[in-house]
């Protein structure tokens, strides 16, 4: 079977890149339904969104760098196979166990994919402008579906609880089959002992020397996104439903996937801009729009709140842009697996960490205490990554401009 040519294979690798995520935010919408069927307690609902989170860093931590040795497709092939079975448990789970274990193992599958997914972007992409696109856009598009979706699924359409997750499984079993014709395009280096094996998939977090700077420069940013996301995926229907009175599935999620919608079309259009642009614009619309959600909360204003989450989510959109275009810059083609995979452990941590702690505080201090005390956290790390940015830039400003991030992410 001839393999697809790279442009064709590039628009492939994105909708996979798409669905993993779409995959992940998927159950969200769905968390309230399990809970009054099963009657589980809070605590056990914070358990079920973190035992996705711990699995997936485990896997990120010792196989995220695994592309690199071995190639990429077998990678991802493993990882779609993985991810059909977990929408099988969805489809099939009757209690809480078999809701866990799906999605302990949709974490594994996701964490193994997500490097190697934006390795493989990279990899093949016709222009920088383009993988640049897909980087940014990837994340807030399949997020966005995934609780939109899901959402209105749960409300208007029959067998809620297992028609999203059988659309999910045919759609990844055709992405298996069609990664059948998609080229390789990591170099298949493998091992030089058991040793060297067994380094390589001991849990660790490592960044070559030469992308380190500008990988911590650039951490507060993964931070701030990621954290801010995971406080929508987490805490946002309890504010839709609490503060504002939205009970419609279908509304809470088209309410949740306006910050997302926001992201990926800001990520569309700001794409060919420099890292510079991205983040001076990104980071003063993330604090303003976190700001606006928050008064909206505090006044019960939906209308405002729907406003600050456009802003906020544009802001979220161009500062993980210019993160990732500042670290795809600096880092050489052969590492980018590990790079990536270190890249996602930052950001899964934000996204999951933080979120699990408002879960369990929410409970002690109130929705809406927690809700600012979550922004003010938000804030702080977007101030620190503003001025890093500006520091860094000052120090090495030709590790920063355009031309040398055409050329190092096409290399």
């Amino acid at each position: 079977m001839a393999p697809l040519h790279p442009h064709r294979a590039f628009w492939l690798i994105a909708a996979t890149y798409v669905m993993v995520l779409f995959a992940s935010a998927a159950p969200s919408p769905l968390y309230p339904v399990y809970q009054q069927l099963w009657g589980f307690s809070s605590l056990t609902l914070t358990l079920v969104f973190a035992v996705y989170v711990v699995t997936m860093l485990m896997s990120l931590l010792t196989v995220g760098s695994l592309s690199d040795h071995i190639g990429r497709r077998p990678v991802l092939a493993v990882a779609l196979a993985l991810l059909i079975v977990s929408m099988v448990l969805f489809v099939v789970a009757g209690d809480v166990g078999t809701l866990l274990a799906a999605r302990a193992l949709q974490g594994l599958a996701t964490g193994a994919a997500m490097g190697t997914l934006t390795a493989t972007t990279v990899d093949l992409q016709p222009t920088a402008r383009m993988g640049s696109t897909i980087i940014g856009a990837a994340p807030a598009m399949g997020l966005a579906g995934g609780v939109a979706v899901a959402g209105l699924l749960v409300e208007y359409a029959p067998a809620p609880r297992i028609l999203v997750f059988e659309i999910i499984l045919a759609l990844f079993a055709a992405l298996l089959i069609a990664l059948l014709v998609v080229p390789e395009t990591g170099e298949r280096a493998g091992f030089d002992s058991r040793r060297h094996l067994a380094v390589t998939l001991a849990p660790q977090i490592s960044v070559p020397r030469v992308v380190r700077g500008v990988f911590f420069a650039s951490t507060p940013a993964l931070i701030a996104t990621w954290s801010l996301g995971g406080l929508y995926l987490s805490l946002g229907s309890s504010v839709v439903s609490r503060v504002f009175g939205v009970t419609n599935h279908g509304a809470a999620g088209l309410i949740l996937f306006v910050f997302f919608a926001c992201a990926a079309v800001t990520s569309l259009l700001i794409t060919g801009r420099s890292s510079t642009v991205k983040s001076a614009f990104g980071y003063p619309a993330l604090a303003a729009g976190v700001l606006i959600s928050l008064s909206g909360v505090l006044v019960e204003s939906l209308p405002l709140y729907v406003i600050g989450s456009v802003v906020a989510g544009s802001g979220w959109a161009a500062t993980f842009l210019g993160a990732m275009d500042n670290i795809s810059a600096a880092t050489p083609p052969a590492q980018r697996g590990q790079v990536f995979s270190s890249v996602f452990v930052a950001s899964y941590l934000a996204f999951s960490v933080p979120a699990v702690i408002a879960g369990i505080v929410v409970s002690h201090i109130g929705l809406r205490d927690t809700i600012i005390g979550y922004v003010g956290y938000v804030l702080v790390v977007a101030l620190i990554g503003a001025i890093l940015t500006i520091v860094m830039r000052r120090r090495s400003p030709a590790d920063y401009d355009e031309p040398t991030i055409r050329m190092a992410s096409s290399a």
